[in-house]
């Protein structure tokens, strides 16, 4: 997670959380702070040195930063030099035997995060991917009151072919004639207030599933697309900040800022 302090404070969570601080205007670093990242994946450890080094050149540049880390593996987190009035924080947490669950989690985690930490301390926070780096500006251009990113395989999908949970029996369903866009959830966004509470209704709902042995297809991503279609984000990203390398660009999106990487997910997932 990656939490942004300044004279607005911004944080990122990664997967990655970013918050811009309370009571201020977006400033130099000489003069606030700015966000932090945190994250948590099983063995992602890896791919930290990029996200680091590429958040450091192209993310929020300017601004105070503190990088919120939730891993199972602290130790193995890189030492990555960080510009000045840019900070990182590791957050333990156990291990899981299944990526869903890890997934699944990460609603209560961002939740738990501004509740505990944030909620007085910044005035944005951003949860992002890890397994991803940054190739271009990634600024206040981003900012909204709640942030969304179009998912880079679906932005030019019909509706009705989606990949939304559609078992009623599930708190994630959207019937085929509902939706506008397909979200990523890999990036996520906005107010800390407004994050705060898409992270309660999602973690209530996935609790709900849950407790009715349910898993949504897409697991947060699911809740996460169902939320937005009754609180509807108020700033909208293209997927030129959700890429995928494996990707090449198109016609549409000329330009690339933030991309999930490639990799081998059977080496890096607990399992399929």
């Amino acid at each position: 997670m990656l939490l942004l302090k300044a004279a607005r404070r911004l944080t990122c969570f990664t997967t990655c959380i970013p918050t811009i601080a309370r009571n201020t205007k977006c400033m130099k670093s000489s003069e606030t702070p700015l966000p932090e990242i945190s994250r948590h994946r099983l063995r992602y450890t890896q791919f930290l040195k990029n996200f680091l080094e590429s958040a450091e050149q192209q993310y929020f540049v300017g601004y105070r930063v503190r990088y919120y880390i939730f891993t199972d593996k602290p130790k193995e987190i890189p030492v990555v030099k960080l510009g000045n009035e840019r900070y990182l924080t590791v957050i333990k947490v156990p291990s899981s035997n299944r990526w869903q669950e890890i997934t699944l989690r990460r609603m209560e985690k961002v939740e738990k995060l501004i509740e505990s930490l944030l909620a007085n301390e910044a005035d944005y926070v951003f949860s992002l991917d890890v397994d991803t780096k940054f190739y271009g500006h990634w600024g206040a251009e981003s900012l909204g009151r709640l942030v969304g990113a179009i998912h880079p395989g679906y932005y030019k999908t019909p509706r009705n072919q989606f990949p939304y949970e559609r078992r009623p029996e599930s708190h994630a369903f959207i019937p085929l004639e509902e939706g506008d866009y397909y979200y990523g959830g890999a990036v996520i966004g906005g107010l800390v207030r407004d994050v705060l509470q898409l992270a309660k209704t999602c973690r209530k709902q996935l609790e709900a599933d849950a407790a009715k042995s349910i898993e949504a297809v897409w697991q947060e991503e699911s809740h996460l697309n169902k939320y937005f279609i009754y609180n509807k984000p108020s700033k909208l990203l293209s997927p030129e900040y959700l890429w995928q390398d494996l990707k090449a660009k198109t016609k549409e999106v000329k330009v690339i800022r933030f991309s999930q990487v490639i990799k081998n997910y059977a080496a890096v997932r607990p399992n399929p």
